[in-house]
This record gives C-alpha cells, structure tokens and sequence, in this order.
C-alpha cells in the first residue's frame, strides 16, 4: 500500500514537470550551451520546488500557502521581471563552441534559479491542493507516512523527467554548430521572454 503512494507520488511529478513551458526551456537551452550536468542541476531546483509545495499542500500547511497565495501579485511580479531578464540575456548570448566546466558556483546559481522562478508561481500551490485533494491526501487523519512517501515520489518523479530531458536533449548537443545554437538561443530567449510578459501582465 505504502509502495502505491511512492507510484501515484512519482506519476503526480512527472505529469507536473513534463508540460515544456519557461523552466523546461531554460533546461534545454543550458544543456545544450553547458552541458548535461548543468541542464540536470538547473532542473533538480524546480524539483525542489515542486517537492516543497507537494509538502505543504499534502501537510495542510495552510499558513504558508495562503501567505504565498495573498502574496501572488508580488511574486509573479519578481518571477515575471526575472524571466524577462533571463530571456533577454538568453537572446542576445552568444554559442560557445565548447560547454562551459561546470564549477561549482555555476551549479549553485543555476540551481537556485530554477528553484526560486518556479515558487515563484503561486498558482502551483493551489494546483498541488487540488490534485492532492482529489486524491484524498488532505484528508484529515490521513496516515503521515503515506503523505510523506507521497511528497517524497512528487520530487523523485519531477527529478526523473529533469534527468530524461537532460539526456535526451544532450545527445543531440554533437550535431549542433555554433550557428544552430544561435539561433536556438533567440528562439529559446524569446519564447523566455514572452512568458515573462505574460506573467507580468496577468492581474488577480
């Protein structure tokens, strides 16, 4: 039975850190311009995040997630402008021939911006309420271990797709010259930046 929720929990983060959207771009553009390690540890930070928001909605941490959600304009605010920038940069960057060595300041930064852009996004956390109710782990009463094993498979099942996405998109690294990765970075840099502007124009 344990073992059940550990499946639904890997399931719930995959289905969750699949859909391509700024995070997903971000991690392919930076496997192909850094390498594998770097595009994995730059999804493993929105893992984190998916794991901590699957934690407080399986928790009923209902503090922390109505601050987050009374607090939604300011977020989405600064996820919105960090976007936009990171869009911008990514556009006007130019290909490396070779990877960047990943040191370990630069997995660092490029954990902790996945981390930070993606609970930036409070509507995950209303998401998580959601799918989480549904499947009656919210529940008062509900057995602590099955919630853990739970939150546990969210962060196992989102890292799952990170280490998918990083290896598949780094095969394809080799047939790329310096003029496709140009390209690619506007491409990747303008798809950034518009989901930044959308962000930023959202009310409510």
């Amino acid at each position: 039975m344990n073992l059940l929720f550990l499946l639904k929990g890997v399931v719930l983060g995959l289905s969750i850190a699949a859909p391509v959207g700024p995070i997903g771009l971000l991690c392919i553009r930076r496997t192909l311009a850094q390498g594998q390690l770097v595009g994995l540890v730059s999804g493993l930070g929105a893992a984190t995040a998916d794991g901590l928001y699957g934690f407080v909605a399986a928790f009923g941490l209902t503090l922390v997630s109505q601050a987050m959600v009374e607090h939604a304009y300011w977020l989405r605010l600064i996820g919105g402008l960090f976007l936009c920038y990171l869009g911008a940069t990514t556009f006007l960057s130019k290909p490396a021939e070779n990877p960047a060595s990943s040191t370990g300041k630069g997995l660092a930064a490029a954990y902790a911006s996945t981390f930070a852009l993606t609970l930036t996004n409070p509507a995950t956390i209303l998401s998580f309420i959601a799918i989480f109710a549904g499947l009656g782990i919210v529940e008062p009463g509900r057995n602590l271990i099955s919630s853990s094993l739970i939150v546990i498979g969210v962060f196992l099942g989102s890292a799952l797709w990170w280490l998918i996405l990083s290896f598949g998109v780094n095969l394809f690294r080799a047939s790329l010259n310096p003029k496709r990765l140009g390209w690619l970075n506007k491409l990747a840099g303008a798809a950034i930046f518009i989901f930044g502007v959308v962000a930023l124009s959202m009310r409510g």
